[in-house]
């Protein structure tokens, strides 16, 4: 019979990790892309090691990140390169007078994060024994992976305590906290989003979805004249709502479910094939201190294919905050 654990490998460098994590968001990488890594690491453990590691759930702790962009007050510009000419004049990017053509600059944000990761899992050996045998075979299988695009470094250092990964019980989550301090792990806030969507229904009956979403994303400023109709304040909307953001959460079906090889040029002559666009919500950055449960701080996969959902989602709930 297997046992749940609390896998946690803290304090990881990832460099130019992607930083466009949809379509409308950016800075910081989207939970779909850390699902991506779990699943990963899963298969490459499988084709190293006898043993099998079954991945329930995953939490990003973020300790620092360093976006690529230039800030000129309300603008944010991502840092651009240009491919080498010896690259272009080797794939025969001439023009008609014989002349090179310039590189073609495309946009891409990279961000650069000190992060920890939690993984819940399953295996059938006994704790101690599963210490010893396959802790550090999965760090080190961890560490010639990708994180978004990104490169994993070195971790510093190595040596201290804090720093050393480790594989705890579930009932063990108060030591966990401590280890991932200072930090904060990013949260779904639905409950926000439907809490939006009714004030502004109060106003607007045909407000939708989007509207709440796109509220929230923004800090609104809204003039309240005192009670005597004097000069009064301008106030915000933020206020105990804490450090809330729009985040991708998934995918939406556009199109049905082809037969593999059946759409032109996709990447995967094996696979059937279904054209999506992304799906939002609203997260939060909570400091791990704050939570009582690692429910709070994993995400798993909530894909319903019949519903033409491919989404993540995140157990978090307001009354069991510490």
């Amino acid at each position: 019979m297997s046992c749940e654990y609390l896998l946690v490998i803290p304090r990881l460098r990832v460099q130019n990790a992607n930083a466009i994590s949809s379509p409308l968001t950016h800075g910081f990488p989207s939970m779909t892309a850390f699902l991506g890594l779990m699943w990963a690491l899963e298969r490459k453990l499988m084709q190293t090691d006898s043993f099998e590691l079954m991945c329930d759930g995953i939490g990003v702790i973020c300790h620092d990140y360093q976006e690529q962009v230039s800030d000129s007050g309300y603008h944010k510009t991502f840092h651009l390169t240009r491919n080498p000419l010896i690259q272009r004049v080797q794939r025969k990017f001439i023009d008609k007078n014989g002349q090179v053509k310039p590189p073609t600059i495309l946009e891409e944000g990279r961000i650069h994060l000190d992060i920890s990761l939690v993984f819940k899992v399953r295996f059938d050996l006994s704790l101690d024994e599963w210490r010893e045998k396959y802790l550090q075979l999965v760090v080190d299988t961890l560490m010639t992976m990708r994180i978004a695009g990104g490169s994993i470094l070195p971790m510093k250092n190595p040596g201290l305590k804090r720093y050393q990964s480790q594989i705890l019980d579930v009932s063990d989550f108060h030591k966990v906290r401590r280890q991932l301090m200072p930090g904060f792990a990013l949260i779904e806030r639905t409950d926000l989003l439907n809490s939006r969507l009714d004030e502004l229904r109060t106003e607007n009956p045909q407000a939708t979805g989007l509207d709440a979403w796109l509220s929230l994303s923004r800090i609104n400023w809204r003039y309240q004249p005192d009670e005597e109709g004097n000069k009064g304040t301008w106030q915000h909307d933020r206020a105990g709502l804490g450090w809330v953001v729009p985040i991708p959460v998934g995918y939406g079906a556009l199109s049905e479910l082809y037969e593999p090889g059946a759409v032109a040029n996709a990447r995967d002559q094996t696979t059937p094939f279904r054209f999506v666009e992304s799906l939002y919500s609203i997260g939060q950055w909570v400091a791990p201190y704050r939570l009582s449960s690692p429910e709070q701080m994993l995400w798993y996969v909530d894909s319903q294919p019949d519903k033409g959902l491919y989404r993540c989602r995140n157990q978090f709930s307001t009354d069991e905050l510490c």
